[in-house]
C-alpha cells in the first residue's frame, strides 16, 4: 500500500509528467535493440482509449498508465481541429468529456450538424484551433468512474500520441482511428486539396511508421489502422501498407459513409472483398454474441467465417462494471475474458481496463521473460550437447 503522505507526490509527478513531457526525438534518433518486443502469441491487448476505466480517455496519462499496466497497444480516436492539427479525441463533439461549459467566451461556439445522418448540436472540435482545444480540460466519461483526475489534463495531438507510444520502456503498438473522416472532410480543408486521410498517413509515415502485419518494420513499430468508413481504408490502401482492421457496428446501424446494412458488410461476398485491403475486422461485441435479458445467447458464426477469409477479429469494448457485464459472468471480467478467448476465440481485445487483461492472460498464457528463455536455451544445448557425446 502506497501511505497518503507518498500518494499526493506520486499524482504531482504524473501531473508533471503528463503536462510538461519534453519533444521526443523521431525514430532514427532512438536506440530500440534492447527493447522487449511485442508479445505475439497470444491475443492482443487493446487499451482502448487508454486505460480510461481509471483515467479520463485519451489523455497522456491514460496512455501511461496502459503501458506500464501492460498493454499491447494503446488505440485512440483522431480528429481534426479547425485549423487542420490532429487530435486525439473520441467525439465530435466536446460537450461530454471537456470542460467546455465553463469556457463562456465559447458559448457562441454551438453548432448543429449532420453526424452519420443525425443532427448533433453540441460544440465541435472542428470549430476550434488547436490552441483553443489545449485550453480546455478533460473530464471522466461515466460518472460512476474515479472524477479526481477531472480537470487535470488537457487534449493531445496525434503526435504527441506517437511519442508516448514511441518513449516506452518496452515495444507498444498503436491502433490510431480514423474518425468520422466524412464530417471532418465536410468542415477542414488542408491546403493543396489534401483530405484527413492523408493528413493521417502522412504523421504516421513521418514518425516511421510501415510495414505489412508482421513484417520486420511492422515488428519495430507495431501499428493497425482502424475506421468504420471502408472507403477511407480502401483510399489509404494506396498509401500504407500497414494493417487495417475494418470496424463494424450494431447491427442496426449502417455503415457511415457506404450505407450498406450490417448483414451486407459481414456477408461472406464483403469479407472476399475487403480481405484485399484489411487483416482483420473491430466487431462490437454483441453482435457476435447476441443477448438478451442481459443474458448471453449462441454465438453467431462470424468469427469462424472472418477466420476462413484469413481476416483476424479485435471486438469491443470489455469493461469490468457490472453495468456492462451479462450475467453469465457472474460478475467477474474475468470470465468474460476467458469466454472471449477460449470459446469464441478472437484476436484481441479493446478493453477499457488493461492491467486486467493483462494480469488474465499473465495467469493464463504467460509471457517467457528474457531470462526463463537464457534458461531454456541453455537446457536445450546442453541437451543437444549430450546427444552429440552419444
Amino acid at each position: 500500500m502506497v501511505s497518503s503522505s507518498v500518494a499526493p507526490f506520486i499524482f504531482l509527478l504524473l501531473v508533471l509528467g503528463c503536462s510538461a513531457r519534453p519533444l521526443y526525438p523521431l525514430p532514427s534518433r532512438r536506440n530500440d535493440k534492447t527493447k522487449q518486443p511485442l508479445q505475439t502469441f497470444r491475443p492482443y491487448n487493446v487499451a482502448h482509449r487508454g486505460s480510461n476505466g481509471e483515467i479520463p480517455e485519451e489523455t497522456a496519462a491514460a496512455y501511461m498508465r496502459a503501458i506500464e499496466e501492460g498493454t499491447d497497444f494503446i488505440e485512440t480516436d483522431i480528429l481534426a481541429s479547425k485549423d487542420g492539427a490532429l487530435i486525439c479525441f473520441h467525439d465530435v463533439i466536446l460537450d461530454d468529456t471537456t470542460d467546455i461549459a465553463e469556457h463562456k467566451k465559447f458559448a457562441s461556439r454551438k453548432r448543429t450538424y449532420d453526424v452519420q445522418g443525425l443532427n448533433t448540436t453540441g460544440y465541435f472540435t472542428v470549430d476550434f484551433t488547436l490552441d483553443e482545444l489545449k485550453s480546455l480540460r478533460v473530464k471522466q466519461r461515466f460518472s460512476f468512474r474515479d472524477q479526481q483526475y477531472n480537470g487535470k489534463f488537457s487534449i493531445i495531438t496525434f503526435e504527441e500520441f506517437i511519442s508516448i507510444a514511441l518513449d516506452a520502456p518496452r515495444i507498444v503498438g498503436i491502433y490510431p482511428e480514423i474518425k468520422n473522416p466524412v464530417l471532418i472532410n465536410q468542415h477542414v480543408k488542408w491546403p493543396g486539396g489534401k483530405k484527413f486521410e492523408d493528413k493521417f498517413v502522412e504523421t504516421l509515415v513521418k514518425y516511421g511508421y510501415k510495414g505489412s502485419y508482421l513484417s520486420k518494420h511492422w515488428l519495430k513499430q507495431p501499428a493497425f489502422i482502424q475506421s468504420f468508413a471502408p472507403t477511407s481504408l480502401i483510399y489509404i490502401s494506396n498509401q500504407t501498407d500497414l494493417p487495417k482492421i475494418f470496424l463494424i457496428d450494431d447491427v442496426n446501424v449502417p455503415c457511415q459513409d457506404t450505407n450498406q446494412t450490417f448483414a451486407e458488410i459481414t456477408s461472406d461476398g464483403y469479407l472476399d472483398f475487403i480481405k484485399e485491403y484489411v487483416v482483420g475486422i473491430g466487431p462490437w461485441k454483441d453482435t457476435l454474441v447476441p443477448v438478451s435479458n442481459n443474458y448471453l445467447q449462441t454465438p453467431n458464426d462470424l468469427v469462424a467465417r472472418a477466420h476462413a477469409h484469413d481476416l483476424q477479429v479485435h471486438p469491443y469494448t470489455f469493461r469490468n462494471e457490472n453495468l456492462f457485464l451479462h450475467y453469465n459472468y457472474s460478475q467477474d471480467p474475468y470470465l468474460e475474458y476467458d469466454f472471449w478467448i477460449n470459446e469464441v476465440g478472437v484476436d484481441g481485445l479493446f478493453t477499457d481496463f488493461t492491467g486486467s487483461l493483462h494480469r488474465y492472460q499473465e495467469w493464463t498464457s504467460p509471457s517467457i521473460s528474457d531470462d526463463d528463455a537464457s534458461t531454456l536455451l541453455h537446457k536445450i544445448a546442453s541437451m543437444v550437447s549430450k546427444y552429440r557425446k552419444t
